[in-house]
Parts: structure tokens; sequence; C-alpha cells
């Protein structure tokens, strides 16, 4: 994956990135064992509800990362299917629309009408979290952002696994972690920025949350590699959130990769972080128990 540049056009970029980018067939096949995957189509929404053995109250809504180009709701069945089992929740997985055939705001307009198609089901938001990694972590803040600002009801928690919340490219670390990051280089971060945002701003709040007014925000979760580039991009949202007088907590990693918590059942600092979350999900949330013996699975 870590290279100079990811295509000669948009076109190039989104087919190599599609090729790559996730978990393989095989890997997407054994991780969900034990688990019932169900295809949504409802209207404008897309994606699979992702539903272990034991499922009790309350959903989480998970946006999966590949630079806004790239993934889908199978190829992030390694996280969708660990936190179903450690919640005992059910994992709404959203397939939103991608770049280049479809711009920002478009993967926001779709996570927007996933949380109201999910309100409007009835779940209530004190049992309902969001997740994402890298691109969907972004997309989680975005759509806190987006929530707040249209007057819906919060969610109970917001969880980031190494977001994409700075599609300037402004963080030191891109420079400090240049060569230590095994995922990407300085370069890829205004390739795949471009794609997405076509003619509209890097800055944009909606789109780089970093330069967003952070107030009001669900309590959130971050999970960043001490070595990525984008390690400031959760650093620097995490200390505005705690600026603004909302709750934030982050939790960094040595010695891993962008999004790591993909090789559950692989790397132990995989299971590591997902236990997290799923304990931070209990912690504040309305359904404030999990199955006990679900680090067994």
């Amino acid at each position: 994956m870590r290279r100079a540049r990811w295509g000669g056009d948009a076109e190039a970029l989104a087919r190599r990135a599609r090729r790559v980018f996730g978990a393989p067939n095989p890997l997407q096949w054994l991780c969900t064992r034990g688990c019932r995957i169900e295809p949504v189509r409802a209207g404008g929404v897309r994606g699979e509800w992702v539903t272990a053995a034991r499922a009790g109250q309350g959903v989480i809504l998970y946006m999966h990362g590949g630079g806004y180009v790239a993934g889908s709701s199978a190829t992030h069945r390694p996280i969708t299917a660990a936190l179903a089992r450690l919640t005992g929740r059910r994992v709404f997985s959203l397939d939103y629309r991608l770049a280049p055939e479809h711009r920002f705001p478009a993967a926001l307009d779709d996570a927007l009408a996933a949380y109201r198609w999910l309100l409007g089901q009835g779940i209530a938001p004190g049992t309902l979290a969001l997740a994402g990694d890298s691109a969907g972590g972004g997309l989680v803040l975005a759509l806190a952002l987006r929530a707040r600002d249209e007057g819906l009801p919060q969610a109970a928690c917001g969880i980031c696994l190494s977001p994409w919340t700075d599609l300037a490219g402004t963080g030191e670390s891109l420079i400090a972690n240049n060569g230590l990051c095994a995922t990407f280089r300085p370069e890829n971060i205004a390739e795949f920025a471009q794609v997405y945002l076509g003619p509209a701003a890097a800055k944009h709040p909606y789109a780089s949350p970093l330069y967003a007014d952070l107030h009001g925000l669900p309590p959130l979760l971050f999970q960043v590699g001490s070595e990525e580039l984008l390690l400031d991009d959760s650093r620097r949202v995490h200390e505005a959130v705690r600026r603004a007088g909302g709750t934030s907590t982050l939790q960094l990693t040595g010695g891993v990769f962008h999004v790591w918590q993909l090789f559950d059942g692989f790397l132990p600092e995989a299971r590591t972080a997902l236990t997290a979350i799923a304990d931070f999900v209990a912690a504040n949330s309305a359904q404030q128990t999990r199955p006990t013996d679900a680090g067994n699975t």
C-alpha cells in the first residue's frame, strides 16, 4: 500500500485503491462465522446488518474507511463482526457513495440519511453509537456536526479509528512520521483529498472536522497509532473537543499500522483496541452491559 502515487487521474486512483483497501474475501468470510449478514436497500440507504448470536438492545452505525474512494461494508467485516460480538449490539454498516463518481458531500449525505433512517426505525439515540475508521472516522465527526446543526438528537457516543479529519494535510505528524508510517506517504493526502473534494474547499468543516466548531458533540473515543501520518488528525481534534467543553478520550498504540483493528484474530493489539471500544460504548449509552464471554469469541 505504501506508494508515492496512487494513479495518474481520479479514476486510476480509485481503481487501484479498490483493489487493495480492506480485508480480502477469505478473511471477510472467516471473521463473520456465527454472525448473520442481512443486506439493506431502503430508499437511498444501502448497507448491511451484522448481528451476532446474542444481540441485545442498541445499535452501532459503522462507516468504513477507504479514502472516500474505496471500501464497503463487506471489506470491513473484520471490524463490524467483532464489534457485534464484543458489544452484543446489532451493527449497521453503511455503504455510502464513493468518489470520484460521487464527490463531497455525497458520503456525508448518505451517512445522514442512514442516521435519520435508524432513528425512524424507533432506535433511541441513547442506544445508538457511531463508529468508523479512517475516512469513516472523519464521517463520524461530520455526521455528529451535521446532526447538531440540523437539530437532530445526538447519538450516545462516537468512535473514530485513525480518523482522517484534515483534508488540507497540515498536521506535523505528516512530516514527523514520514517513513515510520507503514501505510501512507504525505503526498497521498492531497491526492485522495482532491478526488473526494472536487471543487470544494479542503477546510470545509463537514469535509475536515478539524476546522469545525466542535461544541455539543457526544462523548468521543479516538484510537490511533503513534507512528501514523494521521496521528495529528486525531490528536488535534481530541484537544479541540476538550477545549470546547466536550468529552474525548485519546488512545495511542505504538508499533501498529493504519486501522490495525481490521486484523482482529491475528494481532493482539486489534482485540485490545476493539475490547476498549466495547467498554466505551457500554459506558456511554443507555445499555450498560455487554457479553461477559465476548473476549473468548
